[in-house]
């Protein structure tokens, strides 16, 4: 059971790579950041440190208090209702591995389409681009 619940944690806490974080440190200290990576013990390297003047710096997970999502997490249950009215019962959403697949083979994550071609990738594509345009992402 350990296993499953630290899996569980790693996975959360990978969402966050690559977004606006907010990390505590111990002493009080607030560094707003892009959270650039992250491992088990939690040390943490932070991009573009804002008010600091900090281009890239690490934090000792040692002295993290607490770390904060700043924005939305991406919204994959909303992409996928889009995408089941153009393509009924063929979009499963795969939290799992933090995708979308479309008709077993069009593959959808935040960052776009990373596998599939053809004109329903096409499709998934335009549905995907319109999504986030109206999201503001």
């Amino acid at each position: 059971m350990a296993a499953v619940v630290t899996r569980k944690f790693g996975e959360e806490a990978l969402q966050f790579l690559g977004k606006k974080v907010s990390v505590e440190t111990s002493d009080q200290k607030i560094y707003n950041a892009t959270l650039a990576g992250i491992n088990e013990r939690l040390d943490v390297v932070l991009d573009n440190v804002e008010g600091h003047g900090i281009l890239k710096m690490i934090i000792n997970g040692a002295f993290i208090k607490e770390i904060r999502l700043m924005e939305k997490p991406f919204d994959f249950k909303a992409l996928a209702e889009r995408l089941s009215r153009v393509f009924p019962g063929l979009v499963k959403i795969r939290e799992d591995v933090g995708a979308i697949i479309v008709m077993d083979k069009i593959k959808v994550t935040q960052f776009g389409i990373e596998e599939g071609s053809g004109l329903a990738a096409d499709r998934v594509r335009s549905i995907y681009d319109e999504f986030m345009k109206e999201t503001k992402r």
